[in-house]
């Protein structure tokens, strides 16, 4: 049981993510809402649902107040496909995965030589039309290891073979890469604040790179990613060529090979990396709610290592420790030690498969178990 102090909290921050493949952030929110007014009728809940700039971002942003916009865009295999930016303001958050993720391929499909991220520079493209001067870009979750050159080639960019035709699209078909002209790059790209917000520091090329790290995700067989890896590196000096030598310091940036490389593309725009979770929670005003709040409930489909490195839980921990409030996390598996949550700024956390081990059952019946442990939540930390 929690300490004597915390039983008299009566204002709960829900500020947690997907549990990808079962819930989204938002039925999150409602579900752990329902499960702590099931033990206390009369708490107050405000919901925040947040996302890290991958897939998921725009619905956390029309979730916080942000409007949404549709547009028909490219997807990755070129199919039109309807895509959504958020908007406020002159504020848009783009989300690639609308456009260029893996959620956009046929069932058990993949293309990681062709495909590209054509689309998610037409959305940025519509974000522009749309009066947006902050560009929020979240990046995450593609299908696409293109470095980014469909989407400058949305934007204006010309990506010329050495018969002066277009390249084909996808990274495989950036080895015939023989020049490139930025010159009819979108004038607007230059007078608005492009943000690459990202959970991933990787460089383009090499073994930390995105084909190395990131291309079997997305179907690439060991020689598809030793092909890709020496196309983008063509693809970066060549670039290099056309926009002097900042084309080579990006490439080697931290961000660079997020998504497939469409960090590269999106640093050669002037946009600045920044992690993606610090971004949105920026973005979607948590350091308000943060301020409402005694305690603060996170959580993911999944609490592991990868949660440590700039996932959304470790993001969220980290700015209420920093604000002094105390925070527990939900889950659908926990695979990490008490002391390590420790070290992240959890409290404790709570995972269904606790409530049901069996994890297929778990993914079916999220839902309702979540509502069970947010009632044990209550009954630990409120009641």
């Amino acid at each position: 049981m929690a300490d004597a102090a915390v039983h008299s909290t009566r204002r709960v921050l829900v500020a947690a993510d997907k549990f990808k493949g079962s819930l989204t952030a938002v039925q999150v929110a409602q579900r752990v809402t329902a499960g702590l007014r099931l033990v206390v009728p009369d708490i107050e809940v405000e919901a925040l649902p947040v996302a890290d700039g991958g897939d998921g971002t725009v619905d956390a942003a029309v979730a916080a107040g942000f409007e949404r916009r549709e547009v028909r865009v490219a997807g990755p295999l070129g199919e039109e496909v309807t895509a959504a930016f958020a908007l406020r303001g002159d504020t848009a958050v783009v989300e690639m995965a609308e456009a260029s993720g893996l959620q956009r391929l046929p069932a058990g499909v993949f293309a990681p030589l062709t495909a590209s991220t054509y689309g998610s520079g037409e959305l940025l493209r519509a974000a522009l039309d749309a009066g947006a001067r902050t560009l929020v870009f979240g990046v995450g979750g593609s299908a696409t290891t293109d470095g980014g050159a469909g989407m400058l080639a949305a934007l204006g960019a010309r990506l010329l073979d050495s018969h002066g035709e277009p390249v084909p699209p996808g990274g495989g078909g950036l080895a015939e890469l023989a020049s490139a002209d930025l010159s009819g790059l979108d004038p607007r790209l230059a007078e608005v604040e492009l943000v690459l917000a990202s959970d991933v520091d990787n460089p383009l090329t090499g073994p930390k790179g995105a084909p190395a790290v990131y291309g079997p995700q997305k179907g690439a067989s060991p020689d598809d990613v030793a092909a890709l890896d020496a196309a983008l590196a063509h693809y970066a000096k060549v670039l290099e060529t056309a926009a002097g030598p900042k084309a080579a310091e990006y490439a080697a940036s931290p961000g660079a090979g997020a998504a497939g490389g469409i960090g590269y593309g999106a640093l050669l725009l002037g946009a600045r990396f920044r992690p993606g979770i610090e971004v949105m929670l920026d973005v979607l005003g948590f350091a308000p709610a943060l301020e409402r709040a005694q305690l603060v409930i996170t959580g993911e489909g999944s609490l592991d290592e990868q949660t440590l490195h700039g996932k959304a839980p470790a993001g969220v921990a980290a700015a209420a420790r920093a604000a002094d409030k105390e925070v527990v996390a939900v889950c659908g598996r926990l695979a990490l030690a008490p002391e390590v949550l420790g070290r992240a700024g959890i409290r404790r956390a709570y995972a269904l498969t606790d409530l049901e081990p069996d994890v297929a059952l778990c993914i079916a019946e999220a839902g309702p178990i979540l509502e069970r442990v947010a009632a044990r939540i209550a009954r630990d930390f409120l009641s």
